[in-house]
């Protein structure tokens, strides 16, 4: 974690959890963006899980860097899956017409690891 990050990033054997628990401004939101994608050029991961159970709303933006991070960390060879996304959440983002191509979703952080472990198994 960076001096500048305000989120955790967590190693869990070769899977990074990152648990967003503050509102992401832009400034928050490209911190966090750079500081997992440097987590995992550093360590080496295969498995990224983000959990936004914490996020009470997703502007386009944020949506927008939570999946291009997810696309990101494809590129450096690491799988991501989004969890803990509230009701509210979804239907904004569905009536924004934002989806979030590319990203894996799961509802808790249990199913979002074992999602995370069938994909890895499956490369």
């Amino acid at each position: 974690m960076s001096a500048h990050s305000q989120i955790p990033i967590l190693r869990i054997g070769s899977t990074l959890l990152v648990s967003i628990q503050i509102d992401l401004h832009d400034a928050v939101a490209e911190a966090f963006q750079a500081d997992v994608l440097s987590a995992i050029e550093q360590r080496g991961t295969t498995g990224l899980v983000v959990d936004i159970s914490g996020l009470d709303m997703v502007d386009t933006y944020v949506a927008r860097i939570l999946a291009e991070t997810g696309r990101m960390a494809k590129l450096m060879g690491t799988s991501t899956v989004l969890v803990g996304m509230r009701p509210e959440v979804a239907a904004t983002l569905v009536r924004m017409g934002y989806g979030l191509e590319g990203v894996r979703t799961a509802l808790d952080l249990d199913d979002g690891l074992a999602l995370l472990g069938h994909v890895i198994a499956r490369r």
